[in-house]
C-alpha cells in the first residue's frame, strides 16, 4: 500500500514538473483575425524556432476564431525571441499581443500588481470612517 503512495506521489511531482517544462516555451497569442489560422499561426513563428504546438483557439458552438492562441517553442530562449520580435506586429491586419503563456512572471509590474487592493483603500471595509462605529 505504502509503495502504491509512492508512486502516485512520483508520478505526480513528475506530471508537475513534466508541464511546467513543456510551457517554459509555450506564448499566449492575443488580438488574432477572424482569418488566421494554425498554418498562418505557424508560419508567422516558425522563422524564430522549432514549434512543437501552434493552435489557434476555435469556438465550439460556432466553430468560429475566438481571436488567440498559443504557439509552444522546442526552446525556450526561441519563444522569449519571437515575443520580443512579435509584440505589436500585424499578422492577417491585425496587430497581436504575445505573452508568455500560464501563469504572470511576477515581479509586480504588470496590471494585476497595480490593481491590488485598491477598493479596500478608499474608506471602506473594517478600517472605514468612524460612521460605521456610532461616531462615539
Amino acid at each position: 500500500r505504502s509503495s502504491d503512495l509512492g508512486s502516485s506521489v512520483v508520478t505526480a511531482v513528475f506530471a508537475t514538473w513534466s508541464s511546467a517544462m513543456s510551457d517554459a516555451g509555450k506564448l499566449f497569442i492575443g488580438g488574432l483575425s477572424f482569418s488566421t489560422d494554425d498554418a498562418s499561426l505557424e508560419a508567422a513563428f516558425s522563422p524564430y524556432g522549432a514549434l512543437t504546438n501552434c493552435a489557434v483557439v476555435m469556438d465550439r458552438e460556432t466553430g468560429r476564431s475566438r481571436g488567440f492562441g498559443f504557439v509552444t517553442f522546442e526552446n525556450p530562449d526561441d519563444a522569449a525571441e519571437a515575443m520580443r520580435a512579435m509584440n505589436g506586429v500585424s499578422v492577417d491586419g491585425r496587430e497581436i499581443r504575445v505573452d508568455r503563456a500560464g501563469k504572470p512572471s511576477g515581479g509586480g509590474t504588470g496590471s494585476r500588481g497595480s490593481r491590488g487592493g485598491s477598493g479596500y483603500s478608499r474608506g471602506g471595509g473594517y478600517g472605514g470612517g468612524r460612521d460605521y462605529y456610532g461616531g462615539g
